[in-house]
């Protein structure tokens, strides 16, 4: 299922040529970055947790199959490494803000943030995501921003189908709740009560 010119790669790496996976490491350094800081909210971290998943893929490269994408194989590698790194340092963090978040996928919330201007529309689903707990905002996160199929997610979390489709049904609810809940009050506060 992966790219044949992922493949290309993975096949010139696997017969001794190492500088092919600087190619992959290239086409997918923005991805497992964004997976990392979006899980651990911390950009140094999610710089070594980066490292790592490159480092992890590259040592393991015999592994991948091919029966699904590099790119899922790749984020699957991510995600766990970015979990074990929250695992390790549970409380360590404050919550910081995410970088250039793209709010325009969240349409539920869209109707509601129509009178926000953009900047704050971000910061306001920044701290929103941020409330979501660290399943449900990954999920979340995976499905809308990183566009992973549902299958994808499964691969990538080991969850099942159903519980997938749970923790997503759940966590859009919940995120649409505490939109309203932090967007409702600004406004009034903003433009008065008609």
């Amino acid at each position: 299922m992966t790219t044949n010119n992922d493949q290309t790669y993975i096949d010139k790496v696997l017969k001794g040529d190492a500088n092919a996976f600087s190619t992959l490491v290239e086409r997918y350094k923005n991805m497992v970055f964004t997976l990392a800081l979006k899980m651990v909210k911390n950009r140094e971290e999610a710089e070594e947790i980066s490292q790592d998943t490159f480092i992890k893929a590259y040592k393991n490269l015999n592994k991948f199959k091919g029966d699904s994408k590099f790119s899922t194989w790749l984020y699957k590698i991510g995600y766990r490494t970015s979990l074990d790194n929250l695992k390790k340092n549970k409380g360590k963090y404050n919550i910081d803000t995410i970088d250039e978040i793209t709010i325009n996928k969240i349409k539920s919330t869209e109707g509601i943030l129509e009178s926000i201007e953009r900047k704050e529309r971000a910061e306001v689903i920044n701290t929103c995501m941020l409330s979501l707990p660290e399943d449900e905002r990954a999920i979340l996160w995976m499905f809308y921003f990183d566009e992973l199929s549902l299958k994808e997610i499964i691969e990538v979390t080991d969850f099942s189908e159903a519980n997938v489709k749970v923790k997503l049904h759940r966590a859009r609810k919940s995120l649409l709740n505490i939109v309203e809940k932090k967007v409702e009050p600004e406004l009034i506060n903003h433009y008065g009560r008609k």
